[in-house]
């Protein structure tokens, strides 16, 4: 059976999207650098690729109803590389019946000063990485104008779930903490309300998006459940979970900044601090309505990714 559905990228919303398409009965193919991954399901091919390469996204693409554009470079060099990754894949992209589907979070959007985030807001962007993501929305939106390919993008919040990395606000330095009986590292002003979305949920989201002709050359918010929850009140859910009393530290901007002496990830962190001092909420609605998904009820969600993270020591 010929491959339907090419994933790029084998990070956490990746692997969301594969396992959905799985779940479905889809014939499935995951792009990485390596051509590794870990605890790769039955039938799923897994190949090596370069994306900055038009001519390898052509060849591992060919066929395709649609491809997911779930891969970037590593954080400290998305200014400088994240564009052209993007700009080959379109390229390569161009001129087939394949459909792109984008992951996006929402740096565009810049500082909205607590203000709902909704699609139809403007790119009001003041940092470094949120102008680039501009940029790049910016230009995937007019290939799709411009009848280059079809393209629809989906847009998430902080992420938390299985496969969670060590740089996301509810990941690995949050669960495996808690796991231990230690404090759970939070950053920021940990009693404003912070949207997290569900990485399962966002991996289905797209696939919805890939399948609809109405998703087409718009954005969309993925569904978000309890979207003015705290990183506080989630600790506190994870902690019950857990059956453990709740321990939390924070990390402010004058921390995140000397820890950026050391690390460079934690460096790109300190411009989008913004999103953790004040309330940072985002509107799903449109998405819920158009497509008729609600979200993964935060309670069950948190039960899911505290038992992956238990079956998934930290190393």
């Amino acid at each position: 059976m010929p491959t339907t559905h090419v994933v790029l990228g084998t990070g956490a919303i990746g692997r969301a999207a594969m396992n959905e398409l799985v779940k479905r009965g889809e014939s499935v193919c995951v792009v990485s650098r390596s051509g590794k991954m870990d605890e790769v399901p039955a039938g799923v091919e897994v190949v090596a690729a370069d994306l900055y390469d038009q001519v390898r996204v052509k060849e591992v693409t060919r066929g395709a109803k649609v491809v997911y554009q779930a891969s970037q470079p590593n954080y400290n060099e998305w200014t400088t590389r994240f564009p052209s990754l993007q700009k080959s894949i379109i390229d390569g992209l161009t001129g087939s019946d394949a459909k792109l589907v984008i992951v996006e979070n929402l740096y565009m959007y810049g500082d909205t000063n607590g203000k709902p985030m909704t699609e139809d807001m403007p790119h009001n962007a003041h940092t470094k990485k949120g102008r680039t993501r501009s940029e790049m929305s910016k230009a995937a939106l007019a290939a799709h104008r411009e009848g280059k390919l079809r393209v629809t993008i989906g847009r998430g919040s902080d992420f938390f779930g299985p496969w969670g990395v060590g740089t996301a606000a509810m990941g690995a330095r949050t669960f495996y903490p808690m796991l231990q009986g230690k404090a759970a590292g939070l950053v920021g002003d940990i009693d404003a309300p912070h949207t997290h979305t569900f990485v399962n949920d966002f991996g289905k989201a797209l696939v919805i998006l890939g399948e609809r002709a109405e998703a087409d050359g718009q954005a969309w918010h993925v569904p978000n459940d309890n979207p003015q929850i705290s990183q506080r009140s989630m600790a506190k859910m994870i902690a019950e979970e857990l059956g453990l009393p709740l321990k939390v530290s924070a990390m402010g901007k004058t921390m995140m900044t000397i820890g950026g002496l050391f690390i460079p990830e934690a460096k790109e962190m300190v411009e989008m601090m913004y999103e953790f001092e004040k309330p940072f909420i985002v509107d799903s609605n449109r998405f819920e309505k158009t497509f008729g998904m609600k979200a993964t009820p935060m309670k069950e969600a948190i039960k899911e990714t505290v038992a992956w993270y238990k079956s998934h020591p930290d190393k």
